[in-house]
This record gives structure tokens, C-alpha cells and sequence, in this order.
């Protein structure tokens, strides 16, 4: 009869353990699902345009939780955004070219000025980061360079600045790289999601220093995530972008 008894127990106890386990195998399984499904955007003239690699495939120098995060909840949730604020004034054609839209920022009715340049601006400055980061980077072109030393005193004196630009701004925003109206690199911050473009700079490579960029994987440093960021800088499509824009 004892024998029986501690029979049962064992068996009872197995199968609670079982039961506990693909508990948590199926919440891990549907939470898995859920980070991983495609992100919606609420209906409009703007999309959002997937990233053009693995979410995965710039590690370790930014994690995939973080990608996942930022470019299928915050870019999307500007392009939502943006897409229902155009909604309340149907009467403006806003065009699908959301740096146009920036460009021409002082026709936008006033009721939503200002939530078109800060959702447009977060989609302008999201689809352009996610085109200057890659897991396999190369040198600049040699026009690039070019102008990086007679502009800028060279690569190194460039991601110095960058970088100090990016560790004392206060509050979120972003580092740029940009064409200035006399077509010479500069280096600017912007508050916030505000576009260069607004300013008539052209925006060539931007680092964002917002804390949902950086966070989950540096915590408070934003330093050691900008150090980290130079490593996938794309600068095949950054020399593309400047060739095109001196062309212009």
C-alpha cells in the first residue's frame, strides 16, 4: 500500500511538472509570436518599410530585442501617427514622399504643424537610419573621404565630434552628419524628431541618441553605445547618398 502511495505522488508530481513546464513553453511560444509578427500601421499615405536585414544582424553591437523594438513599435507607431493626424485635415494632399512633406512643413495646416513634423520627422529619421546601419561595412568612397578631410579634418576628428555632439546632448534627439546649404559637411544635433531637412540641411547619416535606441542593451551609456555604433555604419550607402546629393 505505501508502495502504491509514493507511486502516485511520483506521478502526480511528474505530471504538475509537465503541466508547469508547457505552461511556460506556450507563453514563451505566443510572446515569441507576438514580438515577431508584423507590425500594423494605421491606414494612410505613408508605410512603414521593413528593415533591410535581420533584426538580428547587427549583434553585438545592437541586439536584436532592441531592433525589434524600435523599428516595429516606435517607427511604426510615428508612421500611425502621422497617418492620423493627415487624417483630420482630408482636404490637404500631403503626397507619399514624407521628406518632401518635411521640406514644405510651413504649408501644412496649422491644426497639425506640429504633429506632422514630429511624427514625419520620426519616420524621415528612422527609414534613413535603418539604411545607414549594415552587418558588413566598408571604407567611404573616396569623394566622401575627400570631403570628410577638407570639411571635417578627417574620419577620426569626425567621429570624435559626432560622438562628444552625441554624449552631451541633453535630453532625446539625434547626431547628423549633413550637407549644409553651401554643400559642406557639418555636423549638427537635432531636439527631439526634428529633420534636418526642416532647416534646409540634407541629412546624410544619422546617429539617434534617444533612449529607446540604446537602452535595453547599454543601460545609461549612451557613450559605449555610440562607440559601438561606428562598427555598422554603412558607409557604401552614406557615399551613395553624398554622391547623389553634389550631383543634385
Amino acid at each position: 500500500m505505501l508502495t502504491t502511495r509514493r507511486q502516485a505522488l511520483k506521478t502526480l508530481t511528474a505530471t504538475a511538472i509537465a503541466a508547469t513546464t508547457l505552461g511556460r513553453l506556450t507563453t514563451f511560444a505566443a510572446t515569441s509570436s507576438v514580438a515577431k509578427s508584423a507590425p500594423s500601421v494605421s491606414p494612410g499615405p505613408f508605410k512603414l518599410p521593413p528593415l533591410p536585414y535581420a533584426y538580428n544582424a547587427l549583434e553585438p553591437y545592437i541586439d536584436a530585442e532592441t531592433m525589434h523594438l524600435h523599428h516595429d513599435k516606435h517607427h511604426a507607431a510615428y508612421v500611425s501617427k502621422l497617418n492620423e493626424a493627415l487624417a483630420k485635415e482630408p482636404t490637404f494632399i500631403s503626397g507619399t514622399d514624407v521628406d518632401d512633406l518635411l521640406k514644405k512643413l510651413s504649408v501644412v495646416p496649422a491644426s497639425i504643424q506640429t504633429a506632422v513634423r514630429n511624427q514625419a520627422g520620426g519616420h524621415s529619421n528612422h527609414s534613413l537610419f535603418w539604411q545607414t546601419l549594415a552587418p558588413h561595412v566598408g571604407p567611404p568612397s573616396n569623394e566622401l573621404t575627400k570631403a570628410l578631410n577638407d570639411d571635417l579634418g578627417g574620419m577620426k576628428k569626425f567621429k570624435e565630434a559626432a560622438t562628444q555632439a552625441g554624449v552631451g546632448l541633453f535630453g532625446s534627439g539625434w547626431v547628423w552628419l549633413v550637407l549644409d546649404g553651401g554643400k559642406k559637411l557639418t555636423i549638427l544635433t537635432s531636439p527631439n524628431q526634428d529633420s534636418p531637412l526642416i532647416d534646409g540641411h540634407y541629412p546624410l547619416f544619422g546617429i539617434d541618441v534617444w533612449e529607446h535606441a540604446y537602452y535595453l542593451k547599454y543601460r545609461n551609456l549612451r557613450a559605449d553605445y555610440i562607440a559601438a555604433i561606428w562598427n555598422v555604419v554603412n558607409w557604401n550607402y552614406i557615399s551613395d547618398r553624398y554622391a547623389g546629393a553634389m550631383k543634385a
